[in-house]
């Protein structure tokens, strides 16, 4: 008992009435900072350190208040504190392992805030004395596999975590950040995997563990061979990769049902009641209202499973029970009350439960119908760069999910339906289609949905050239997967015929503002492609002979369009400028359509001169179609089932590292080791001697 009021004595401060003491653990930090070694006049001074509770705010303060100069004058006694921190990781006493490992974050956060100018080697000498460093470094990696592995406190685990999180993200470049050479070399890449593997630990920590592979496989990754992208391409483990799958899974399904609740709220309050009275002057702002801040970390993830491992595809598909995730018991996370909506981990519980209840009557999910309703969400609004960003990043996946044969056999298996309610941007002239609805469909029916949405939605002065230019390459390649497996999906092809036909003619209209920024002319090629597709292999992918009329009456009853994208690729090929070679690629592209367009004009009208009919309908026209096929004459086009395969490198290289660098900053702005309450810590071990 007196020893426990001893130990309390130590981080007692005086009664307000005296001037204040430091408690005993700022004294102990002050005698570091000084010159002499502390153990001189107290040789049991780091086994005393390690039992008093850190004071993290002063500790990186002080370090922080220090430049590289001054730093180097106490080298000595920063080198000798990181090696009783590794040392104290070994320790039976509970206590001490909590107080090295905030100690050790205090340490990398406080050095690296102060020197963000110095070398990594510069670093590395100040925390631990560059011809030890090797040596440390492999000890705390081996400790923190040993506390990770092992059957200890999850408490442990969770700071080992978030140690290792704030390790990875104290430079803003992480490639730039030289101590993670040593995490390369003792690799706790096997950790992350039993942890992901483990259906508790996964429960627990599987955020935590998801977000710092993804961080770890992003670091130097063109420069040189980084062993967690070896590592992660090769995992064939079953638990692991659904371990890995279920975490992505609920963060993202979390981040949805948030966003449902924050639409509902909307819907329901002044605003809507409002927004009744006047119209819908006022939808763009409700937009905004619901711009949630999204999950790119997480995203991150989903990109590097799906890019790097093919196994992680059969992930994608594995159905099981669509619960709504507020339903269930949730598990409490700490959390900073200032973090954005998205960022933190979901309760994880489910997880806790593999053999969920099967109820014929419940509508199952995966993780990619998961995932394409948050690209949905996150899709209809890209004004800011944050936000353009991840939409990018979903279009991504999504490209490397339509190149996987395996993933399109999936999306396009008649014996794998789906009711996918996508989210739609509000809009004027459109009413919201009610979620009943949606019939049960294969994937890639709510994929195509999604482009559709996307094309017809972002039709605006900045116009998001780049995302839209994914998102036909996508459709490009579905039904390319379509062609060559000779897939016919009952889809309303229609509805994409008239969203692409409308770009066309937005891209008109747009010309001279559009070219001042971009170069147009590439894709209304790959628009006009997709009709040459439809037009040349339609009757090997279509549902039937009446979805290729259909093709047919489109292109007639919207000739106007296309008869003006050749009148203006046609000028623009002709005079001399940067857009010729581009511009007569689209000229050469559009010979078909204009066969069709003036072999089938004619006839229609001579249809309704002879008949007396001055506009007809369309059956008449479908009539006139299907009897003059015979007459029309096309051109075989070589190459349209062709298409470039996605490559990271080094297209995207810049794009990545703007991307990492941004959820470095997001993640060290959201982890910290101060929301895991020092005094539950110290609780949760005080019975430990």
């Amino acid at each position: 008992m007196a020893q426990t009021e001893k130990k309390a004595g130590l981080l007692r401060r005086t009664s307000s009435s005296k001037k204040p003491l430091k408690e005993k653990v700022v004294l102990m930090y002050d005698e570091i900072f000084a010159k002499e070694d502390p153990t001189k006049s107290n040789p049991r001074f780091w086994d005393e350190l390690f039992l008093m509770k850190v004071n993290l705010e002063y500790l990186e303060g002080k370090l922080e208040s220090l430049d590289g100069d001054e730093v180097m004058k106490i080298k000595d006694n920063i080198n000798s504190l990181f090696h009783h921190c590794v040392q104290a990781l070994g320790e039976e006493h509970q206590i001490k392992v909590v107080n090295a490992l905030q100690t050790l974050c205090a340490l990398f956060r406080g050095v690296h805030q102060k020197n963000k100018s110095a070398t990594g080697f510069d670093i590395i000498n100040m925390l631990m004395g560059f011809d030890k460093a090797e040596l440390r470094m492999k000890e705390l990696m081996e400790s923190l596999d040993s506390l990770l592995c092992g059957d200890g406190s999850e408490s442990l685990k969770s700071l080992c975590l978030k140690l290792l999180l704030c390790l990875v993200t104290v430079t803003d470049n992480i490639s730039q950040n030289t101590i993670l050479e040593y995490v390369m070399i003792n690799s706790i890449f096997e950790a992350i995997l039993q942890i992901l593997s483990d259906v508790s630990s996964r429960a627990q920590h599987g955020y935590d563990a998801v977000v710092l592979l993804a961080l770890l496989v992003n670091y130097r990754k063109y420069e040189s061979v980084n062993p967690y992208i070896v590592k992660l391409s090769i995992v064939d483990d079953e638990p692991t990769l659904d371990g890995m799958g279920m975490v992505i899974h609920h963060a993202l399904a979390e981040y949805n049902r948030q966003y449902r609740d924050k639409e509902e709220e909307n819907q329901g309050g002044f605003f809507s009641t409002l927004t009744s009275m006047v119209g819908s002057m006022f939808i763009a702002d409700a937009d905004q209202k619901l711009s949630i801040q999204t999950n790119e970390a997480i995203l991150l993830a989903l990109y590097e499973a799906v890019h790097l491992n093919r196994n992680f595809i059969t992930v994608l598909a594995q159905s099981h029970p669509e619960i709504d995730i507020a339903t269930t018991p949730a598990v409490p996370v700490p959390a900073s009350p200032t973090t954005p909506l998205g960022t933190t981990p979901p309760s994880l519980d489910m997880m806790n439960n593999p053999e969920l209840p099967l109820d014929p009557n419940l509508q199952t999910s995966n993780l990619l119908i998961t995932f394409l309703k948050y690209s949905s969400i996150v899709m209809q609004d890209t004004k800011d760069e944050h936000r353009l960003n991840s939409a990018r990043l979903c279009l991504i996946i999504l490209t490397c999910i339509a190149e996987d044969q395996y993933a399109d056999a999936f999306l396009h298996d008649d014996n794998m339906n789906f009711r996918v309610n996508l989210h739609r941007m509000p809009m004027r002239h459109r009413k919201k289609a009610a979620d009943k609805s949606i019939p049960s469909r294969p994937l890639v029916c709510a994929v195509l949905d999604l482009m559709v949405e996307f094309v017809v939605t972002h039709m605006m002065k900045e116009f998001p050239m780049d995302l839209y230019v994914r998102c036909v390459q996508i459709i490009h390649k579905l039904i390319c997967y379509q062609k060559k497996c000779r897939v016919r999906m009952h889809y309303t092809w229609r509805d994409l015929w008239s969203a692409l036909i409308n770009l066309l003619k937005f891209l008109l209209s747009n010309e001279t503002i559009l070219l001042a920024k971009h170069n147009i002319f590439q894709l209304a090629l790959q628009v006009v492609n997709l009709f040459n597709m439809f037009i040349t292999y339609g009757d090997t992918f279509l549902p039937t002979p009446s979805s290729y009329d259909e093709l047919y009456y489109e292109i007639i009853r919207m000739h106007q369009v296309f008869d003006n994208l050749y009148c203006m690729v046609l000028r623009v090929s002709t005079n001399a400028g940067q857009w010729k070679e581009p511009a007569s690629k689209v000229t050469h592209a559009l010979v078909n359509v204009r066969a069709i367009i003036n072999h089938f004009n004619p006839k229609i009208e001579s249809y309704a001169a002879v008949n007396h009919i001055s506009q007809l309908s369309e059956d008449q026209v479908l009539e006139v179609v299907r009897s003059n096929y015979d007459t029309l004459t096309l051109k075989l086009q070589d190459g349209l089932d062709q298409f470039e395969r996605y490559s990271e490198q080094p297209r995207e290289a810049g794009f990545f590292k703007e991307l990492v660098r941004s959820i470095s900053l997001n993640v060290r702005k959201n982890v910290s080791l101060s929301t895991m309450s020092q005094d539950v810590l110290l609780k949760e071990f005080s019975s430990i001697s």
